[in-house]
């Protein structure tokens, strides 16, 4: 039960900028939502943008707090034969969200749309890739074990090498996305 809360508020987390640009675009304010609250009425736009943003922010801050209630895996570095770098590759695919809630002309086709890609994100279970996650300083690596699971980790280290990846406690988010909380930075003296 916990793990499907969980990768609700993921999937959640990884859309709802779809929802944020869309709120930018058609620039609506926080007094659009609330226009029988004197204080809210006339916010500036960069103001609700930003309060528009942290709720993201704050629920991605909250999905890395939860995940210690997952389930608990590890990785040691002989089981390990390959390592890459994933930040960079799914990037272009999140950046099309952006570019269909640009194309988005209303509520109705914003709320289809989203629920669409929702629940496709939802199900496809694979990845759950967040770009917000990088504001919390993590990185993410599609690792490949020796026998021949590829896996998805979202760490806080910086991983070069199969050697280095040494990972004594990582929440299995599910079958093959693994969230390693621990550290800051690289465990080898580098940046």
């Amino acid at each position: 039960m916990i793990n499907t809360i969980y990768r609700l508020l993921l999937t959640f987390n990884a859309t709802s900028l779809l929802m944020l640009i869309f709120l930018v675009q058609k620039g609506y304010s926080i007094g659009h939502f609330f226009p029988k609250c004197p204080y809210l009425v006339g916010t500036p736009n960069y103001l609700s943008y930003l309060a528009y943003l942290s709720v993201p922010v704050l629920l991605t801050g909250l999905s890395i707090i939860l995940s210690s209630l997952l389930g608990k895996d590890d990785f040691q570095p002989d089981e390990i034969s390959s390592i890459d770098h994933a930040n960079n590759s799914f990037l272009p695919s999140y950046l099309g969200y952006f570019f269909v809630a640009l194309s988005v002309g209303n509520w109705e086709t914003l709320w289809f749309v989203y629920g669409v890609l929702f629940v496709f994100t939802f199900l496809s279970q694979a990845l759950y890739f967040n770009p917000l996650f990088l504001l919390f300083g993590f990185e993410f690596y599609n690792i490949t074990t020796k026998n021949g699971t590829s896996i998805f980790l979202i760490s806080r280290y910086k991983y070069k090498k199969p050697s280095e990846v040494d990972v004594p406690l990582a929440n299995r988010i599910n079958n093959y996305t693994f969230i390693e909380r621990g550290g800051n930075g690289s465990r080898f003296g580098e940046g």
